[in-house]
């Protein structure tokens, strides 16, 4: 399976009786998985179901889940509670018997679950209407899920791309007559002769110490064997079955690392190039990887 981005989008629409409905979904990236909902108001234990849902899928990224809803109703759609309506009025009458006013129809009208604002025609037909909406909302994940995947392909390409570009200025300054131990020693001796003439000469012990604390200095092989580490771990994390864009950003870092302490060691200008060019691809390498899930 290809590694997925965390940038995707998708929609799904559809309706049950007169009701309309239409889901967007939105994904970027983020450090974990962040899910904004935007539902009206009505649709409380259908976000909680859609979060769950959205959940078992996803590891990383901000999601935002919008679902426009339309009953079909002209205007609000106002609905008597004859249940309740009944008992308060029975209760009216046991108060009259009382010689205790009994309260006019408005005032019973006024009171919290006599009158209901209801955006169905038909008893039952809200779970109907859920469940339709839950049907559609799923048809909206597998679309966002393919949209992750497809960008993830092309993540992926661009990422090898880098891998390759990396591993070849990694070998470019393996390869340099400069970077060899003997090189170093060669130039250090051709400074030193330029001394030839000074009254007291060198001992021999000093010349190779600076020697071996200027080799230690200037060998960049440690670091080169760790790129070529880092380029063959980059390249396993590219065919895992699981997410792996935390892994993959902790290497990039390490990328990072070992390119600075290599630019900061190599002296000769061919090689500080190169070491510049390396540390612009890594650079680029660490943008795409904020996008993988």
């Amino acid at each position: 399976m290809p590694i997925a981005s965390m940038t995707g989008f998708a929609r799904a629409e559809g309706g049950f009786g007169e009701a309309r409905w239409s889901w967007e979904l939105k994904s970027v990236n983020g450090r974990g998985l962040d899910l904004r909902f935007r539902m009206p108001p009505q649709f409380d234990s259908v976000e909680v179901i859609a979060r769950q849902a959205v959940t078992s899928r996803f590891s990383r990224g901000t999601i935002t889940i919008k679902l426009n809803f339309s009953s079909g109703l002209q205007g609000p759609h106002l609905k008597v509670n004859r249940d309740v309506l009944d008992q308060l009025l029975d209760l009216s009458k046991t108060l009259s018997m009382d010689r205790i006013k009994p309260p006019r129809i408005d005032s019973l009208l006024a009171i919290k679950g006599v009158v209901e604002v209801v955006e169905f025609e038909q008893p039952g037909s809200r779970d109907e209407t859920d469940r339709a909406i839950l049907n559609g909302f799923d048809e909206a994940l597998d679309s966002l899920e393919t949209s992750r995947e497809q960008e993830g392909s092309w993540l992926s390409d661009r990422l090898s791309e880098h891998l390759n570009e990396i591993e070849n200025l990694t070998n470019r300054i393996r390869s340099s007559d400069s970077a060899r131990p003997d090189a170093v020693k060669d130039r250090l001796n051709r400074y030193l002769a330029g001394f030839s003439d000074v009254v007291l000469p060198i001992p021999e012990e000093r010349i190779a110490q600076e020697i071996a604390l200027l080799l230690v200095k200037t060998d960049v092989n440690e670091e080169l064997d760790r790129l070529l580490v880092h380029i063959e771990q980059a390249r396993q994390l590219l065919v895992s079955n699981s997410p792996v864009g935390r892994k993959f950003d902790f290497l990039s870092q390490e990328f990072n690392r070992e390119a600075n302490t290599l630019c900061a060691k190599v002296s000769d200008v061919q090689n500080k190039r190169i070491g510049l060019e390396l540390k612009a691809i890594i650079d680029r390498l660490r943008e795409h990887v904020q996008n993988v899930e």
